[in-house]
């Protein structure tokens, strides 16, 4: 047979190897096989990737000349290198078969198995014999035979032996040669990396066995290799692996976490470069590659460091979207995340703390042995939220996580204490909110049984003693039931304290919880000790803290009350100076959450108030800016008023803060600082709204810029409330970056010349342009004093002081003329008003006179001038227009009332006036709509019989020029009403209207089908339009709960556009209305000549005139209730 095949050549198909295992056990960067041909020469097939199954698949196909050997000699073996290849490789297997064995096997694929060189396992190759041919056009490679590579191969089979016999001699062997070969390798060498490779590979191997320890060395090793192979080379991916492993086996044996840091982040650049179904994807991504990473870092306790948030967030990227480690990793990026929350405040770690434990917590199922942890850690992030910004709907959904938590942790679980004591800190949190005597009772009960669970020793004992203590202490400051809780939460706090080590790093903690009982216990005994203890305490806890940490809040919080208390004692002036500077630092104390800060701003101001210190002014200005702060943070129009009605005080707050500059004979101050306080609703919508000409002029760009913010944040504050919770903290998180990059905008523009203080709160020569026309009275109803300040047009500011009027008697009057004017309702039209008569008089007597006084005798306002009344607090709710002295003079006449003197209007706020009047100088031609709906339907109040009439008495009265349209009956409804108010610049609007005193922002206009709501209303923005008159019920009532926001129906419309609005402060009798709508028209078109100018600075002077004209007619409750907002 042999003498018949020379001459000949035969063509051979390298199909694919299975089972391929290299002896070293070392990774190969790829598989290839080499054919001896001679005895110099020999061909490789292509190196290819080792899949994860083990096998290769080539494809190659050689040409071999039958007479240049006797038989085929063949051997598999793995190379270190894709790229270009230092020596031939460890060898895999090793095969020799005769060409007749070969040929045997016909043209059909065949197997060839190969003894293994370690002896264990069988290699299998399988090939195909094509044909026999008479020529050789396969090219063969002369064998490379050089020092460096000699070297090498001998290094490889060393370490080979040494892998397979455990014998160190072979591995000292191994690394001599790879030495050798690395030393024939300087810098510049194209080899040195794989030669540095192969020789930190078989010292790894040795200090994994302990054979070597140098592991300094070989990570040196690896490094150097990397940085000659980066990104884009070949073999970057298999070298950023293999410093991967020697990083991990360090911390395997040495524990140090810096390189199970280190691992991380190689991993997350490792894996995605290492090809899905490869060998080396198999083993990075296995369970002694990140697997392990992954279980160590979630082993590592978390710090909230920088560098741990960083380790944790590669962790996540290691655990993809379906990775069974996903969840434990999102809770530990979560629960770091609220770690440097507490070290540092930033409401963003909260945020994406929360975000990542929703994550977690959706999943795992109910079931999922992990569910009640993330439930309880998620739980806690709420209630730090709820803490840091007063969003009570997150302190409920806490509540719920955690009686959730509970439930899945039964008595025997291992858990069950923690989750009683956890849902126990909850309910008292909602207790001290809410002061529902139930929650603080539940509270106790369970922290109590947590404590029977807990005994001396026990790891939480300690804090178990505190939550105790806590919670007795709370339901003893609010309900002083029995002294028994205070004495009993003094002893649980001393014994918890005792408990801890010095270093322990929430002693700070129990150091201020102990402080507060005894200051507690102080007040009620006046026992010196106590006091003085409480504050070494707390000056013991700020020594432990450092300056930004959020803790120091409550160091400094406890501090000033202590402090105060023993003021109060004592009358020591040092005292009360430290309690204020304590104060002051906790209310400024930037980590902490603005409703804390606030609610101490004003304790502060309060307690300044009481005690007459300087600094009450200061206290006021600190908490009016934190308090604009908070409410701006809240992404719709109702959850800012939810967040402005959270804070009781709150209500007060702009009164009271002018009531103290006025004191302190600061008008101007007074008049600046009443107005920064009222009308933050419309103020900080309006933000969104103002003009930017002079900007565009100055700065383009940042005109634009500002302009795409003001935009994207009132598309961002819409009146929806979102129920899913994950969508709703989306939505806030989005609303507050946007507001931070509004702010740093803005902050930019202030920097232009000429715009230092644009958007700022307005000066007193700001508001002073509000009365350019007539002057403005504020007053201002404060618990500390009742006053008037009057703006005039020109020059300081005039006060006027009520000495017999208290914050009482407004409230007084209040309730009184409300009486007053329900009974006047029943009363026949010529009965007289007497209740009503006496009110106005005493409002006449005791508030107007002395506001006209002023307005004659130091102004020299002449009789007929106009004046606007911007009232605040209990002044909104009193018809301070309508103030009559009800007298005559000795000659018989009657002495004037204030509408016969002057002509009054109404302001919400003066930057409100002003604004309308910059506005007014764009105007376009006019176009008049009414709209009426006297048939609103079942359930939507009675039918107003007189509705169409006074639209057609309107329609009478209003010029040809004016483009009237009239929208009544079924095509009055919601949708057409909001589309004429925004398409016309004049309206009358007959129907019925609500004010909603709990929800102001639901009063409404009745229509045909859908209420418009003061929100529908808010959301337009109609800058062309003028004039609207209200022939609606409560129109310009405002809200109870906020009175200095002024918010009702007739202030929406001037917020939207509308310059000049007449509205009503009560029940219109539509029957006599139309008397007045008469009166109001004819005398707001007189003398208007043809092609005439409808001008709606007309309407306070109609008005005025209209209600003097009815006075036959019309009951004194029915002309009193409407009133002129605006110009």
């Amino acid at each position: 047979m042999r003498g018949s095949l020379d001459g000949q050549s035969i063509r051979f198909e390298l199909i694919c190897g299975n089972n391929l295992q290299v002896p070293s056990e070392r990774l190969p960067a790829g598989i290839y096989v080499s054919i001896n041909v001679g005895s110099r020469r020999r061909w490789k097939s292509a190196i290819r990737v080792l899949s994860s199954d083990k096998s290769v698949v080539w494809g190659d196909t050689v040409t071999l000349s039958l007479h240049e050997s006797h038989a085929l000699s063949m051997e598999i073996r793995a190379s270190f290198e894709l790229d270009r290849m230092l020596g031939n490789g460890e060898v895999v297997g090793k095969l020799e078969m005769s060409w007749d064995e070969l040929l045997d096997h016909g043209e059909e694929p065949f197997e060839l198995s190969f003894p293994s060189v370690c002896g264990d396992h069988s290699l299998t190759l399988k090939a195909a014999v094509l044909h026999l041919c008479d020529n050789q056009d396969g090219v063969s490679d002369s064998t490379v035979d050089c020092d460096i590579a000699r070297d090498t191969d001998a290094g490889h089979a060393r370490f080979a032996q040494y892998v397979t016999r455990k014998t160190v001699s072979h591995l000292n062997d191994a690394v001599e040669h790879f030495q050798l070969a690395l030393d024939q390798c300087p810098v510049d060498h194209p080899d040195r990396a794989s030669a540095l490779t192969n020789l930190a590979w078989a010292r790894l191997k040795g200090y994994i066995e302990e054979d070597f320890q140098d592991i300094d060395a070989i990570t040196s090793l690896f490094r150097e290799a990397l940085a000659l192979r980066l990104q884009g080379h070949p073999d970057h991916t298999i070298s950023l692996f293999r410093l991967t492993e020697a990083l991990t086996w360090r911390y395997r044996k040495e524990g140090t976490i810096v390189y199970i840091h280190e691992s991380t982040q190689l991993y997350c650049k490792l894996l995605p470069l290492c090809q899905e179904g490869t060998y080396l994807h198999s083993i990075a991504a296995g369970a002694n590659g990140v697997d392990y990473v992954i279980n160590g870092c979630n082993d590592l306790p978390t710090d909230g460091s920088d560098e741990d948030i960083h380790l944790r967030q590669n962790m996540l990227e290691l655990c993809p979207l379906g990775h069974q480690r996903r969840p434990s990793a999102l809770n530990n990026l979560s629960t770091t995340l609220r770690s440097r929350f507490k070290q540092c405040g930033s409401i963003d770690d909260l945020d994406e703390c929360i975000k990542f434990s929703r994550e977690a917590v959706s999943l795992c199922s109910e079931g999922h042995s992990e569910r009640d942890k993330y439930l309880d850690h998620l739980a806690a992030s709420l209630r730090s939220r709820h803490s840091h910004q007063g969003r009570s709907h997150d302190l409920d959904e806490a509540i719920c996580l955690y009686e959730e938590a509970l439930r899945m942790c039964p008595v025997g679980h291992e858990s069950h204490k923690v989750r009683l004591s956890t849902l126990g800190g909850a309910l008292r949190a909602r207790f001290m909110k809410r002061g529902d005597v139930d929650d603080i009772n539940k509270a106790i009960s369970l922290r109590r049984e947590a404590l029977t669970l807990s005994p001396p020793g026990h790891p939480h004992y300690d804090e178990t003693l505190n939550n105790l203590a806590v919670a007795l202490k709370n339901r003893y400051d609010k309900l002083h039931v029995s002294e028994d809780d205070l004495n009993e939460a003094i002893d649980l706090h001393r014994e918890s304290l005792g408990s801890l080590r010095l270093d322990h790093p929430e002693r700070h903690r129990h150091l201020v919880n102990l402080s507060s009982v005894l200051t507690s216990r102080f007040t009620k005994t006046q026992n010196n000790e106590d006091i003085e203890e409480a504050i070494r305490l707390c000056q013991e806890s700020l020594e432990a803290l450092p300056s930004l940490h959020r803790s120091r809040f409550s160091s400094y919080k406890w501090l000033q009350k202590a402090y105060l208390s023993h003021y109060r004692v004592q009358r020591k002036s040092a005292d009360l100076s430290l309690a204020i500077e304590n104060f002051r630092l906790a209310s400024r104390h930037p980590t902490r959450g603005l409703p804390e800060r606030i609610k101490e701003a004003g304790n502060w101001a309060r307690q300044a108030e009481v005690y007459q210190h300087d600094s009450a002014l200061e206290a006021y200005q600190t908490y009016l800016e934190l308090f604009e702060k908070h409410v701006m943070t809240r992404s719709s129009i109702i959850s800012r008023r939810e967040a402005a009605t959270a804070f009781r005080a709150a209500q007060s707050l702009p009164v009271d803060t002018a009531s103290c500059a006025i004191r302190r004979d600061n008008l101007r101050q007074a008049a600046e600082l009443v107005e920064q306080g009222r009308g933050q609703q419309w103020s900080l919508a309006s933000r969104l709204r103002t003009p930017l000409e002079e900007l565009e002029s100055t700065s383009p760009k940042l005109a634009r810029e500002l302009s795409e913010l003001n935009k994207s944040l009132s598309d961002a504050q819409g009146s929806v409330t979102l129920t899913d919770r994950t969508a709703a903290d989306i939505a806030a998180i989005q609303y507050r970056r946007l507001t931070e990059q509004w702010g740093a905008t803005v902050a930019e523009i202030r920097n232009l010349k000429g715009f230092s203080r644009f958007l700022l709160p307005p000066s007193y020569e700001d508001l002073q342009a509000a009365a350019c026309q007539g002057p403005v009275i504020i007053l201002i109803a404060s618990q500390y004093s009742c006053s008037a300040i009057v703006v005039p047009t020109s020059g300081e500011p005039h006060h006027v002081s009520f000495p017999s009027v208290t914050l009482t008697d407004l409230k007084n009057f209040k309730d009184r003329f409300a009486r007053a004017i329900r009974n006047a309702s029943v009363m026949g039209p010529k009965q007289p008003r007497n209740d009503l008569i006496v009110l106005l008089r005493a409002v006449w007597d005791e508030i107007m006179l002395p506001v006209v006084n002023v307005l004659q005798q130091s102004l020299k306002l002449k009789s007929h001038s106009r004046i606007w009344l911007c009232p605040t607090a209990a002044f909104t709710s009193i018809p301070l227009h309508a103030a009559h002295p009800f007298r005559t003079n000795a000659d018989r006449s009657r002495e004037p009332c204030l509408e016969d003197l002057y002509i009054c209007s109404y302001t919400p706020t003066l930057s409100a006036l002003v604004r309308s009047r910059q506005m007014m100088k764009k105007r376009v031609a006019p176009s008049f709509v009414t709209i009426g709906q006297g048939q609103p339907g079942a359930g939507k109040g009675k039918a107003l019989l007189a509705v169409d009439s006074e639209l057609e008495l309107v329609r009478k009265l209003v010029p040809a020029t004016a483009n009237l349209t009239t929208i009544s009956g079924d095509a009055a409804t919601r949708a057409g009403a909001l589309e004429a108010l925004q398409q016309n610049t004049w309206v009358h609007l007959a129907c019925h209207g609500k004010q909603d005193p709990a929800q102001p922002y639901d009063s409404h206009f009745v229509m045909r089908d859908e209420h418009l709501t003061l929100l529908d209303i808010m959301e337009k923005d109609v800058p062309h339009a003028e004039f609207a008159f209200l022939s609606a019920c409560h129109t310009a009532v405002g809200d109870e709960k906020t009175p200095d926001e002024v918010i009702h129906l007739a202030a929406g419309l001037q917020f939207s556009g509308f310059k000049s609005v007449v509205g009503t402060l009560w029940e219109v009798d539509d029957a006599v209305a139309k008397h007045v709508v008469q009166a109001f028209y004819e005398n707001m078109f007189e003398d208007l000549e043809v092609g005439g100018v409808m001008d709606c600075t007309k309407a306070a002077w109609a008005l005025n005139r209209a209600t003097q004209a009815v006075k036959t007619k019309v009951p004194l409750e029915q002309r009193m209730v409407f009133i002129h907002i605006g110009v």
